[in-house]
């Protein structure tokens, strides 16, 4: 009889992390890497010179949630331990540039991913990273 180790391990040998929750953490990080991208993409191809960190700062958050997100899928320690990493890193950034804008709402003319929080994504942004580590601590 198969452990469970072995039923839930992709035909790599990898373990799966898509299992469960997962796979509804990994469904809100492609809708943000859908969100993210398009917008910095369209921003940053359209109004650059309007407000550049803002855009710079979205096209990094998208890069983030991209890099999650194929991690999740691959599955596997060495990527359960790089998903871990980034959504720290993801965390980071999301109460560093919260904060910014916040307290210095010049620097920013028009908003980020990231901007308050995340507060045009119905807070996502803050709460996706945090959901992600316990999550990714759980299936050590």
């Amino acid at each position: 009889m198969p452990d469970a180790e072995t039923k839930t391990a992709t035909p790599a040998g990898r373990k799966r992390l898509v299992s469960g929750p997962g796979l509804l953490l990994v469904w809100l990080y492609g809708v943000m890497v859908v969100g993210a991208v398009s917008r910095s993409a369209f921003q940053i191809s359209t109004e650059f010179d309007k407000a550049p960190l803002a855009y710079s700062l979205s096209a990094v958050a998208a890069l983030a949630y991209a890099f999650i997100t194929y991690s999740l899928v691959r599955g596997g320690e060495t990527a359960r331990k790089a998903a871990l990493v980034c959504c720290a890193a993801e965390l980071a950034g999301v109460l560093a540039v919260g904060t910014w804008t916040l307290v210095d709402p010049d620097a920013f003319p028009d908003t980020t991913v990231w901007s308050a929080f995340g507060m045009g994504y119905l807070f996502i942004p803050v709460i996706l990273p945090v959901t992600g580590m316990l999550w990714l601590r759980t299936k050590r």
